[in-house]
């Protein structure tokens, strides 16, 4: 009898895990496939060694620009890049697979059905069937692609992300259907390595949960490395029954036809909550996702985290919500994962970082703001760099000069963005950040400007 079985090893089911171990649950974790999940194995880490491969062959490709030349054309094997990026999924798998061992964690492999409240049946690849007895169990299955009804993925012609990670060959054309991150950063890959794409998205901007200055700002950087945009694009149809793809897009012009020779579909993610016996054990589910209370239980001795319930699906969300999950079965009494100061990030180039509100949905909500935006074409860092691209923009609500909401776009603004979720945390004000001395020349310096800006106290502007 287990205190606590996990289903599910991703970034929601593996750090649950080895908290309650931490906290002297008896653990075992039921996985399926590759401990890590999907987003160690098959998301966030593989793309973002595919992108550095990207960022590698821009910075070789304009050497000249740094004052160095390399004879002969730059060449890439896609083999070898492919063959990096799993290099780099296999060693954080096998990092995940150490801290189970590390904490006393049991690994159970197979699919995990539950059949009663506290019991899960588990079958093993070799179809023999196992019952594992637990106190609680967390459901961390994480989701799936999702497709369009009118063309699903079959794995060739039209695509997941599954398939776009590891390419054989690259295709001469690419039509990618979504602009969220998924579609946004492999578009940009494959536009990186000479092809030519064409980014498709519903709504009329790409990234469309961004603020709409970051949308237009990456929407210029996309154009500029060749690649086609279409929004307000509604995609009716996709012929594959010829030697391309044939796409029938509606747009604000008419009917548009866009021929291709593969289909990245990046219209979102599924749930994987069919087929695990959640209503054996009187498990809630609303449009396929898990109905759970403020602390993440979905029914007696049932929790629930990650992908499969209503919050953003995002790994540090998973995280956090597994932390507070178990902490909660452990009457600690954890503090709330604020859903408000959640950061997302696009690893495109420039790289895209967010937190809190937008302008539009500031406007929406009627709550007066200021705006205060600092770009980085006037940083000495980022002109060093060679990377001038981008901004730095916060909201400031002009009552309390807390922050609202930041977008930043340009070169490792990712590696930025923490800085700013921790003001929000602690209440901190524009007036703090700007009293703050930030080191020079950095690219972080932007934040403090941006913060000048909103006080009319720019110097560098």
């Amino acid at each position: 009898m287990y205190d606590i079985v996990v289903i599910g090893s991703g970034p929601g089911g593996y750090v649950a895990a080895i908290r309650a171990s931490q906290l002297g649950f008896k653990t075992a974790v039921v996985e399926k496939a590759e401990l890590g999940g999907i987003c160690l194995n098959w998301g966030c880490i593989p793309t973002k060694a595919l992108l550095k491969s990207a960022q590698a062959l821009k910075y070789a490709e304009h050497a000249k620009d740094y004052g160095f030349s390399i004879d002969g054309q730059v060449k890439f094997d896609i083999a070898d890049i492919v063959a990096r990026s799993r290099g780099v999924s296999a060693t954080m798998s096998k990092g995940i697979e150490f801290l189970f061992k590390k904490n006393k964690i049991d690994v159970i492999k197979g699919t995990a059905e539950i059949v009663s409240k506290g019991v899960i049946n588990v079958k093993a690849e070799d179809g023999s069937v196992s019952a594992v007895e637990a106190k609680n169990i967390i459901v961390a299955t994480g989701s799936r692609p999702n497709s369009l009804p009118f063309a699903p993925i079959d794995g060739k012609r039209i695509i997941s992300y599954r398939q776009a990670l590891v390419p054989e060959t690259l295709p001469e054309t690419l039509a990618v259907i979504g602009s969220g991150a998924i579609g946004s950063e492999l578009a940009f890959f494959y536009s990186s390595l000479g092809v030519k794409v064409v980014l498709i998205e519903y709504l009329p901007q790409i990234l469309p949960l961004e603020d709409e200055d970051t949308a237009a700002q990456i929407s210029r950087s996309f154009k500029k490395i060749g690649m086609k945009i279409m929004t307000s694009a509604q995609v009716m149809s996709v012929d594959v029954s010829g030697e391309k793809c044939v796409l029938a897009v509606k747009t604000k012009k008419g009917e548009e036809t866009v021929e291709a020779d593969r289909v990245l579909s990046a219209v979102g993610v599924v749930p994987n909550t069919d087929g695990i016996g959640l209503e054996n054990a009187g498990v809630v589910t609303e449009r396929g996702r898990i109905k759970v209370d403020a602390n993440y239980k979905a029914a007696d001795g049932i929790y629930a985290i990650g992908d499969v319930i209503a919050t953003p699906a995002l790994a540090h969300v998973a995280s956090a919500e597994a932390i507070a999950c178990v902490e909660g079965i452990a009457g600690l009494d954890p503090e709330p994962v604020d859903y408000n100061n959640i950061p997302a990030c696009t690893y495109v180039s420039p790289e895209v970082a967010s937190v809190g509100y937008t302008e539009k949905a500031l406007k929406e909500k009627g709550m007066d703001y200021k705006a205060g935006k600092f770009p980085f074409t006037a940083s000495g860092k980022a002109v060093a760099a060679g990377e001038r691209d981008g901004f730095v923009k916060l909201l400031v609500d002009p009552a309390t000069d807390r922050i609202l909401g930041a977008h930043l776009v340009g070169a490792n603004v990712t590696e930025m963005l923490s800085g700013i979720v921790l003001a929000r945390k602690v209440g901190a004000t524009a007036k703090d950040i700007i009293k703050a001395v930030h080191p020079h020349p950095t690219m972080s310096e932007a934040i403090m400007e941006a913060a000048s800006a909103v006080h009319d106290e720019a110097i560098h502007m």
